[in-house]
């Protein structure tokens, strides 16, 4: 009997095949698939006097950077220079990005722009951002009503 010798033939393992198949290419393609994360990354301290911004700028050369301040926001923008690559190279690998960047940050309160300080030392910029003396937290005494 021929049809005993023939392959079973079912429609979910065709299925099953189509999902692995699809699987393998979005695997394969994943990395030009994922958002680029932001530039510069940055880490946020805050007190009740004031706010500290730092952000990593590896690369990039304080005069390249401009940093603005303006109520509670806080922005940093710049520019990161291609590195030079050889005529007759060829890249295996690129990775760091290059180019204009712009970066945004809401401070929970608002700051004091003529006193916001900003330093940069081993590519980490550094931001202080006191805050505004109306807005900082009033200790309030509480009095006896006897």
């Amino acid at each position: 009997m021929l049809y005993n010798k023939l392959p079973k033939w079912s429609l979910w393992d065709e299925f099953d095949r189509l999902e692995r198949e699809v699987d393998q290419l979005f695997n394969a393609y994943s990395g030009l698939m994922t958002p680029a994360p932001d530039f510069p990354a940055i880490n946020i301290w805050t007190s009740d006097e004031a706010g500290v911004i730092t952000a990593e700028l590896p690369g990039v050369e304080p005069e390249d950077v401009e940093v603005l301040a303006s109520g509670d926001t806080l922005t940093i923008s710049g520019e990161r220079a291609l590195e030079p690559i050889a005529k007759d190279a060829r890249v295996h690998r690129q990775e760091r990005v290059s180019g204009k960047f712009v970066r945004s940050i809401q401070l929970p309160f608002p700051v004091q722009p003529d006193r916001v300080e900003a330093r940069m030392e081993k590519g980490i910029l550094n931001v202080f951002a006191p805050r505004m003396e109306a807005d900082k937290p009033k200790k309030i005494s509480i009095r006896s009503t006897n």
